[in-house]
């Protein structure tokens, strides 16, 4: 899971480039580039969904383990827990790939042709 998002966030900083690279203009390749490097924005967009739907499944997985810890039906509540916090670590490093590709849009839009 942890993998995915690690991927996806080297992909939108592949695609987007640093902050420092926007600045100075280098970072942005032509289209036929980055269509070319595998996938491109077209790619982003399938890996992107493919882990959105990852950390739902992993969201509802754990809720079903606490659910089943709390009428009774399992024992496991080390196990519930631990699902929860990886579903809560999934989803916050999910939240700070959108943070990046939002800055990435932002100083795209900043920048001056």
């Amino acid at each position: 899971m942890s993998q995915m998002l690690l991927s996806v966030l080297a992909q939108a900083q592949r695609i987007a480039g640093s902050g420092d690279e926007l600045a100075a203009g280098v970072g942005i390749a032509p289209a036929l580039e980055v269509g070319a490097e595998g996938g491109g924005a077209a790619g982003f967009a399938s890996s992107l969904k493919d882990v959105i739907h990852a950390v739902d499944a992993q969201a509802h997985a754990a809720s079903e383990q606490l659910a089943a810890v709390d009428s009774g039906r399992s024992s496991d509540l080390v196990g519930a827990m631990l699902a929860s916090q990886q579903a809560d670590l999934s989803f916050s490093m999910l939240l700070q790939v959108r943070n990046k590709v939002a800055g990435a849009v932002d100083e795209l839009i900043k920048l001056q042709l």
